[in-house]
This record gives structure tokens, C-alpha cells and sequence, in this order.
């Protein structure tokens, strides 16, 4: 099964501990620091929206692009039932071919969702694209999981749950590749529970091939950062932040 065809409608349940807004306030840090003041923000691989929504809330018009149908899915209701969507606009589109009706003024790419472009001609694409997106002078702000992270990953096995969601995933680390076998138990009306299963896999990029193929879209300005932290990576750091600025 395709990744978050099934974990979409658990998603929220089972990240509960994500602090988004810790998110948000890096996010307008770093917008401060860089002397950029959005009006549009595109929020690029959105998911099931929740960064979305805590951006319109602040003020923003926003742009949630996804790959996933279904993630989009609960973002649209989850908006909707928060009456959201006068300042919100859901997109499905992948990254690599990611084209917008109106330039924004900053992409934010959170949650190490960069990870998920399997092939490095990809990313490349997605830099070219999201340079494309942004107006002259806007600001691209992303975060990866580094390769030391995911490498740690391998033989590794996790367990989250909530009263009516079970999910098991173990990682495995191969050649630049972190898989993750995921089996997720959902309780069915009937009191019994039904098993499905998904596949996810994230690739460890350096900050300096990162960094060069950046500079190739037509990037300036490329830093880098410490998790949420307004200093420069330390050895180590499983988490690192990027910005940087279209010409």
C-alpha cells in the first residue's frame, strides 16, 4: 500500500506530540532574520495540514500542497469544520512538478519531507520548481533528516498508539536509504480490528549536496541552521534547517 493511504485517517491521532507551533515561531524567526514579511506562504508537502492552518490562523494566505489525496483529504475537512478555507487552498501536486497560479512570498517544507524524494534528480527538479514558486526576494525555509539520523534508524522498532489505533514500524538502513515497514491495527465497528500495511522510505541528503544543487536553482544566501535553533548545526544534529533566498 502507497505511503499514508491508510495512515492518513490516523495521522493527526498518532503525531499528537508534533509541536507545530514551535514550528511557526522558528518559521517567523527565520523570516525576521532574512527581512521578509509574507502575505502568501506556500506550505509545500502539507500534509494533513495542520502548519496550514496555524498559518492562516496567524494571518497568512496559504497555499497546502501534497502528494497524497487522502492526506489532502482530512486537510480539507479539518479546515473546513474550523471554517479555514477563506484564507486556506489545497493543491495536490508532487514537488518535482510543483507549479503555482501566483508566486508566493515563502515556501516552508517541514517535517523532514524532502526526505521522501527518492531520487536526487528530483530534489534537484523540486529546488528548480520552488524557485520558480517564489517571488523575487521570497524565502525558501525546509528541514532534513540528516544521513547520521537515519542511519541510526536501522534495526530500529517503534509503537504509538491511541485507544483505537495500533501502529508497529521497524526501519531498516540500506545504501543511503532508511525503509520504514509500518502495520497499523484500526478498530472497526464491530469491536474487531483491521490490519493494513504501508511502506515508507526517506534518502539521507548532505547539507552540501543540498547546498550545491540549491546555488544551481538560483538560490543565494543558503544557510543552514540548528534544529529550530537560530545557530549553526552542531556535529551531531539529527535535524538540520535550510533557508535560503530567489534572486
Amino acid at each position: 500500500m502507497s505511503a499514508y493511504e491508510s495512515l492518513a485517517a490516523c495521522y493527526d491521532e498518532l503525531t499528537y506530540d508534533i509541536r507545530y507551533e514551535k514550528t511557526l515561531t522558528f518559521f517567523e524567526r527565520l523570516c525576521a532574520r532574512e527581512h521578509v514579511q509574507p502575505h502568501l506562504v506556500l506550505d509545500l508537502a502539507c500534509g494533513t495540514g495542520s502548519l496550514s492552518m496555524l498559518l492562516a490562523e496567524h494571518g497568512y494566505r496559504v497555499i497546502g500542497a501534497d502528494l497524497s489525496e487522502e492526506m489532502l483529504a482530512e486537510a480539507e475537512q479539518k479546515a473546513r469544520d474550523l471554517h479555514a478555507l477563506t484564507r486556506l487552498f489545497f493543491a495536490a501536486q508532487p514537488m518535482q512538478r510543483l507549479r503555482l497560479a501566483e508566486p508566493a512570498d515563502a515556501v516552508i517544507c517541514a517535517l523532514d519531507s524532502l526526505n521522501y524524494l527518492m531520487r536526487p534528480d528530483d530534489c534537484r527538479k523540486t529546488f528548480r520548481r520552488v524557485y520558480d514558486a517564489l517571488k523575487p526576494g521570497g524565502l525558501f525555509v525546509f528541514d532534513i533528516n540528516t544521513p547520521a539520523k537515519l542511519r541510526g534508524l536501522d534495526g530500529q522498532v517503534f509503537l504509538d498508539e491511541t485507544e483505537d489505533t495500533y501502529c508497529v514500524w521497524r526501519t531498516e538502513y540500506r545504501r543511503g536509504l532508511c525503509t520504514y515497514y509500518m502495520d497499523l491495527f484500526t478498530l472497526a465497528e464491530d469491536g474487531s480490528w483491521d490490519r493494513s500495511f504501508e511502506l515508507h522510505r526517506q534518502r539521507g541528503y548532505s547539507v552540501e549536496q543540498l547546498t550545491r544543487w540549491l546555488e544551481e536553482a538560483g538560490f543565494a544566501d543558503v544557510r543552514t541552521w540548528g534544529d529550530g535553533k537560530l545557530r549553526r548545526p552542531v556535529p551531531g544534529e539529527d535535524r538540520v534547517y535550510f533557508t535560503c533566498i530567489r534572486k
